[in-house]
């Protein structure tokens, strides 16, 4: 049944940080929850979680009311939340055990853990000698040991340089074919694309759009395209009023506002033995279609 929230609305003195917001989250996979600075996504969070009491409205897990207590969850905040004068390895066990872990189970699931994400070598060390990228895969740890059922996960890829970004990537994938419930917030709309098969976009503690991803872009016109050529093509283009975006090495972005224009620069550049590596239109991406709903 999974994760339903249902008209949650918070206020914090007389202003609305969340207003009237409704999304369900029924089978494993990533979630999208968007929004710009103030949005409302990390109250939002909160609430699910329990660590904030919303004002009016229902946030149920499989049917029932979420509590601390009945929902075994895993939260990475953006924030840093590990003590910088204690060793890697010591912390970890103590927030095992906090979730409930024994000593040994908890030993062995940070040993696991550490040698999935690679920083073994470091568990005998203070927090405050590791770099960003190796602190932010500690937190990781500390949000996933304990086996939890729904995971929320606020900028994972923060600090990570692209190899630990794809190693990263790797596990979160993993974590979804084991059935985990995962809610992703990032301003990295790229990785919100690769991964989120739905999103949910705030703006001002209000929903601004939700759904799913791919039919919410399906919903849009084609506004790019993309040429890839062997000969110089920047005249052709220009001749049928077309905006060039981008152009780099016979690679073209070009703006379209009418369809039958792309095909007509098909038909020219064919005319003219115009050898063509790739046509291809394209509709908004999700960050243009953020900053369209939230721009402003």
């Amino acid at each position: 049944m999974g994760l339903k929230v249902t008209n949650v609305n918070k206020k914090y003195l007389d202003k609305t940080a969340v207003d009237n917001i409704s999304f369900e989250i029924e089978s494993p996979g990533i979630f999208g929850l968007l929004g710009t600075n103030g949005a409302g996504k990390t109250t939002t969070i909160r609430m699910i979680l329990g660590i904030l009491k919303k004002d009016s409205g229902e946030i149920t897990w499989n049917g029932k009311a979420v509590k601390r207590k009945t929902v075994n969850f895993g939260y990475l905040p953006e924030e840093r939340g590990i003590y910088p004068k204690s060793k890697i390895r010591d912390q970890l066990i103590y927030f095992a055990k906090l979730k409930g872990m024994k000593q040994q189970d908890a030993k062995t699931a940070v040993e696991n853990w550490a040698k999935r994400l690679e920083v073994e070598e470091y568990l005998d060390m203070s927090a405050e000698k590791l770099s960003k990228g190796n602190q932010q895969k500690i937190q990781f740890i500390t949000a996933v040991m304990h086996d939890p059922e729904l995971i929320i996960l606020d900028e994972p890829f923060s600090g990570l340089d692209p190899v630990n970004a794809n190693l990263l990537k790797e596990i979160m994938i993993d974590l979804v074919k084991l059935g985990k419930f995962i809610i992703m917030s990032s301003h990295q709309m790229t990785q919100i694309e690769e991964f989120c098969k739905d999103v949910v976009i705030l703006n001002h503690g209000k929903m601004v759009l939700k759904g799913n991803l791919q039919e919410i872009k399906n919903s849009y016109p084609c506004n790019k395209l993309e040429l890839i050529t062997k000969n110089d093509v920047n005249q052709y283009i220009k001749n049928e009023g077309l905006k060039i975006e981008f152009c780099k090495n016979n690679e073209y972005i070009i703006e379209i506002d009418d369809e039958q224009k792309t095909q007509k620069l098909l038909k020219i550049l064919k005319e003219n033995d115009i050898d063509i590596m790739k046509f291809e239109l394209k509709r908004p991406s999700l960050e243009e279609i953020f900053i369209e709903k939230v721009g402003e």
